[in-house]
């Protein structure tokens, strides 16, 4: 394969070959295969007979530059200077002799970083910007990884998982978040509340109108200027309202909870795509260490360790004994809220060209 870079352009990420370590340059494309000879570490082969080993550690989504340059030290001291980040923010570091991978895990760890996320762990959990960047947070999705994986540090650096454990979370309800094993996410549990002395200068009424899922939005006339009302009986409390009309404010410190979706997984070459369902729910958002959501997802994983099978992820353990077993199992009540019967997109879904009832 030619080595040469792609030409520059005006937008878009840079070429990533200049930063890959040159025995992955050489050989890409041409990988026979990979082993874990430990947790956190992994090597892979190519059919040339080249390895090249990678160790990963966990850190925090939104990196400081103390932390960026010691991570970058640390590479360049005991690794070989060629790092990368993943999708759920671990950091790997790419070396090509195995006599640097001890070294190198001894020095993270006396830095403080985790070394693991690799195999049928915990892997860390991917989550969304939280309350330091993100312009509508119901929660801070970063300070609630940071609560759970501190009480979970042991799933992440061992292999005694049943399989591989995919978490994600989120600070809203419409916008980020993602598919896993167990997802946490938020839940508004009232509509909004509106300042009318705002909305006519803030939001484009119509956009409001037609952002809303389920028309629960009209335009109104509030004290003689234009606003929009909330017909809360439609309102499902998705909060899709409030990106375009912050005064259409859902956030609360009392009735923004989290809930625990769990099953989430996607297709492969022995099943398909399966959704997320709603296990618990009403749970309170409670910075900075959120304890109640966090004993929830211990007790899951705690349920699914002792009962799955070797190799069974959730959703197919969960398959295999049945929704009423897995209640029983993890302790957690069930309840008519966990009945899906909502059937109010029907319409609307029935408009597509592709799906019909």
């Amino acid at each position: 394969m030619a080595q040469d870079m792609r030409s520059p352009i005006e937008s878009g990420c840079p070429d990533g070959f200049q930063y890959m370590h040159p025995l992955m340059r050489k050989n890409y494309g041409q990988w026979a295969y990979h082993e874990d000879p430990r947790p956190g570490v992994l090597v892979h082969v190519a059919r040339s007979g080249d390895k090249i080993w990678t160790v990963r550690a966990g850190t925090q989504r939104i990196l400081d530059i103390f932390t960026l340059r010691d991570l970058c030290d640390i590479g360049d001291k005991y690794g070989e200077g060629y790092i990368h980040f993943t999708i759920r923010s671990n950091i790997e570091f790419l070396v090509a002799d195995e006599a640097k991978v001890e070294p190198l895990i001894k020095a993270l760890e006396k830095s403080g970083y985790v070394v693991g996320g690799t195999r049928n762990s915990v892997a860390m959990i991917c989550h969304t910007q939280g309350w330091l960047h993100c312009d509508i947070p119901g929660t801070d999705a970063s300070g609630v990884v940071k609560s759970m994986m501190d009480e979970l540090i042991h799933e992440f650096k061992s292999w005694e998982m049943p399989n591989r454990v995919h978490m994600t979370t989120s600070c809203c309800q419409i916008n980020c978040g993602g598919q896993g094993d167990i997802a946490i996410n938020v839940q508004h549990t009232k509509p909004p509340k509106i300042n009318h002395d705002l909305v006519s200068n803030v939001c484009e009424r119509p956009s409001v109108v037609a952002r809303c899922p389920v028309a629960a939005i009209r335009p109104a006339l509030v004290n003689g200027k234009p606003s929009l009302e909330v017909d809360e009986k439609k309102c499902i409390c998705c909060g899709a309202c409030y990106p375009p009309c912050p005064p259409m404010q859902i956030n609360d410190a009392e009735h923004s909870k989290l809930a625990i979706w769990v099953g989430g997984n996607h297709s492969n070459a022995r099943g398909k795509p399966t959704f997320q369902k709603l296990v618990a729910a009403g749970i309170p958002n409670n910075p900075p260490r959120w304890p109640e959501a966090t004993a929830v997802v211990k007790g899951i994983l705690k349920a699914y360790k002792e009962n799955a099978k070797d190799w069974e992820r959730m959703n197919d353990w969960i398959e295999r004994i049945g929704w009423p077993r897995f209640f029983e199992v993890t302790g957690l009540p069930f309840t008519k809220y966990h009945i899906d019967n909502w059937r109010g997109s029907r319409a609307s879904l029935n408009a597509s060209t592709h799906i019909r009832f």
